[in-house]
C-alpha cells in the first residue's frame, strides 16, 4: 500500500528547503513541484506549536488533513485531549488555495503568530510542509541536528 500523498494521479513529495520573500499582501510562492495537480485544491494552514522556538505554520494537503481529522475522531469521546486538540486546531487553522501565480496568502493573525515578516523558509516534511520565520527555523534545525543521530538509528 502506498502512503505517499497524492493529488489526483500525481504523487507530491514535499522535500527540500526553499527561502522566499513575502510580499506586501503576505503572499508566498509555493515551489512548482509542491503545487497540487488539480485546480482549486485547498491546503490547510495550521498554527503549529513548537518547542521554545515558537510556532510555525504547518501546511497539510487534503489527504493529510482528512487523516488528521480521522485520528482526532478516533480518540475516545471522554478524553479531554480530544476536545482540546479539536478546539485548538479548529480555531488555529484555515483553508487556502493557490492563486494563478502559485502563491498562497497567509492570514495576518497567523503570520503574526508565527513571527513571519519579509522572508520565509518553506521546509518539506515529505507528506506536508512548514512555513517558518528564518531565524526560528535555524534554531529548530540546530536542535534537530542534535537529535538526528538517535532518530536515524530508529530507522535501522
Amino acid at each position: 500500500m502506498n502512503n505517499m500523498p497524492t493529488l489526483g494521479t500525481t504523487a507530491v513529495i514535499y522535500n527540500w528547503i526553499y527561502r522566499h520573500g513575502v510580499d506586501s499582501k503576505r503572499r508566498i510562492q509555493v515551489p512548482s513541484m509542491w503545487r497540487p495537480a488539480e485546480a482549486n485544491t485547498q491546503l490547510t494552514l495550521i498554527v503549529w506549536p513548537q518547542r521554545a522556538e515558537g510556532p510555525c505554520l504547518r501546511v497539510l494537503p487534503p489527504k493529510e488533513m482528512a487523516e488528521l481529522m480521522e485520528s482526532l475522531d478516533a480518540m475516545p469521546n471522554g478524553d479531554r485531549n480530544k476536545t482540546i486538540l479539536k478546539r485548538i486546531i479548529g480555531s488555529e487553522s484555515t483553508q487556502v488555495e493557490l492563486d494563478k501565480a502559485g502563491r498562497i496568502c497567509l492570514p495576518d493573525e497567523m503570520a503574526r503568530a508565527a513571527a513571519i515578516g519579509g522572508e520565509v523558509m518553506l521546509v518539506g516534511l515529505l507528506d506536508r510542509f512548514e512555513i517558518w520565520d528564518p531565524a526560528r527555523y535555524e534554531k529548530v534545525k540546530a536542535a534537530d541536528l542534535v537529535l538526528a543521530q538517535q532518530a536515524f538509528q530508529m530507522m535501522e
